[in-house]
């Protein structure tokens, strides 16, 4: 699977806890730098993104060049299918890890 890339930061699923990244559960939709009690860089706290599917390509693309200052040491996927699977992947959960598709 292609999230693994991934997991060793931020987790999704009902098992997830925050760690290196937050939980990425119900991540579509959110207010960027809002998931309770992760403690998030003020770049991405203050960065006015909603994480709707353009600004998850877009972040997920270059993080740093989307948002200075973030502590996302992910480099990025320059893939589209990567990409468009990685987000097809995180639309499946809900907030609660219910999924939703």
């Amino acid at each position: 699977m292609l999230f693994r890339k991934c997991m060793a930061c931020p987790q999704v699923e009902p098992s997830a806890r925050d760690g290196i990244g937050p939980v990425l559960n119900g991540t579509v939709g959110r207010r960027a730098g809002t998931h309770p009690g992760y403690n998030y860089s003020a770049a991405m706290r203050n960065s006015g993104l909603v994480w709707n599917e353009q600004a998850l390509q877009r972040y997920l693309r270059a993080p740093r060049d989307v948002v200075p200052g973030t502590r996302m040491a992910f480099v990025g996927l320059s893939d589209d299918q990567e990409l468009a699977h990685v987000i097809a992947f995180l639309k499946q959960f809900d907030e609660r890890a219910h999924k939703v598709n």
